[in-house]
């Protein structure tokens, strides 16, 4: 909702507001996400440019601690055309945005129909406001989506005696002003289009939009190359009611006071895999743990640590480590899930002259994984 909504009105990230992404916990993350890009821009040969594209920045502190090692990687871009396509619909979280990556130095763009505002990085790298995804200009790419598909509204379905039935919200007959939730009382047009024939849970979430997105995300890959990472909670295809609210770092009740609370919902990636439609490679998803340990964390903290003079900062960087590491925190919670050209991952025929063909450098973070 435009006037009401939850992101248009709060959008509480970090301490103060309603949970905390692990950008907010700690700089490595958005480092070594940075190392990501770098390295899959060299796996696939230095292209002159390319686009960085995030959807749903949050408060822009993990594009600022990327835009740090592209910064620190100033030689190896310096042939480079780097800039940076911001898709926010949140009036207020775009500002805070501007203010860190820009030092407020923004202009709003009336005349260009497609970005609303433009400004330069405080390292001089040209950056774009976007409401909407289809906006961004073609080119080749890297996307990101950090806890960005967990945000989007889903259906909800019930298996029941007769059959699927919707999962509603209905105003509750007995207590003013109060919300519950209700089965349909047939199939409804979602009912008929979202449910697999093959599904074998009782209660099923899906997110029409994610698909959606992927899709096109899937085609602009396919189309114009980069590579996409998606890091959210989520599973495989086998969770089933995951609908929830934060409120102050607490749970809250989704039904209660609309448009205060973070709604949120796991993100199912069986079904992201699903809509790419074979048109890019996926992998993962993996657990963030191993992730961030196959992208060197564990070696980035020595060098923190060494660096770092006083207790409290050494204090902070180990407890940082331990949530985004720990399984019982973020670290098992948390999934990467990557979308690829499929030619980036094809073996090269070792039949025909194997001399023409040099090997296809892995995907950093992922490891050893097989091509899902």
């Amino acid at each position: 909702s435009p006037p009401q909504g939850y992101y248009t009105r709060r959008g509480g990230i970090g301490e103060s507001g309603d949970f905390v992404t692990s950008p907010e916990i700690s700089q490595v993350f958005g480092e070594l996400i940075g190392i990501w890009y770098i390295s899959e821009w060299i796996a696939t040969g230095k292209p002159k440019a390319f686009q960085l594209v995030e959807l749903g920045p949050g408060r822009g502190t993990l594009t600022d601690d990327i835009l740090r090692v592209f910064n620190q990687l100033a030689s190896l871009l310096s042939k480079c055309d780097v800039s940076i396509h911001l898709v926010e619909v949140s009036p207020k979280l775009s500002e805070i945005q501007a203010l860190m990556l820009t030092g407020g130095k923004v202009q709003s763009n009336p005349e260009d129909k497609s970005a609303y505002m433009k400004g330069v990085s405080k390292t001089g790298i040209p950056i774009s406001w976007y409401r909407d995804f289809q906006d961004v200009p073609p080119g080749y790419s890297f996307y990101l989506a950090h806890e960005f598909f967990d945000a989007l509204p889903i259906h909800k379905f019930q298996k029941t005696e007769k059959g699927w039935r919707e999962v509603l919200v209905d105003i509750d007959p007995d207590v003013p002003d109060q919300l519950r939730f209700v089965l349909s009382p047939s199939t409804t047009p979602a009912t008929e289009n979202f449910i697999q024939p093959e599904e074998t849970r009782d209660h099923v979430e899906v997110c029409p939009e994610a698909g959606v997105i992927i899709q096109r995300l899937a085609c602009r890959i396919e189309k114009d190359g980069g590579a996409a990472l998606v890091a959210d909670y989520g599973h495989d295809g086998t969770k089933t009611d995951t609908f929830r609210g934060f409120r102050n770092h607490k749970l809250h009740d989704v039904l209660k006071a609309p448009g205060t609370a973070d709604l949120t919902a796991d993100v199912d990636f069986s079904y992201l895999r699903k809509m790419t439609q074979g048109r890019t490679a996926t992998l993962g998803p993996i657990k963030q743990r191993e992730f961030l340990k196959n992208m060197g964390i564990d070696l980035r903290l020595q060098v923190l640590l060494q660096n770092s003079r006083d207790t409290a900062t050494h204090e902070q960087l180990l407890h940082s480590y331990d949530m985004l590491m720990n399984p019982k925190k973020m670290g098992d919670r948390f999934n990467f899930f990557a979308l690829l050209p499929h030619h980036r991952l094809a073996d090269p025929d070792k039949k025909h002259k194997p001399e023409s063909k040099s090997p296809v450098p892995p995907v950093a973070g992922f490891g050893e994984l097989l091509l899902k």
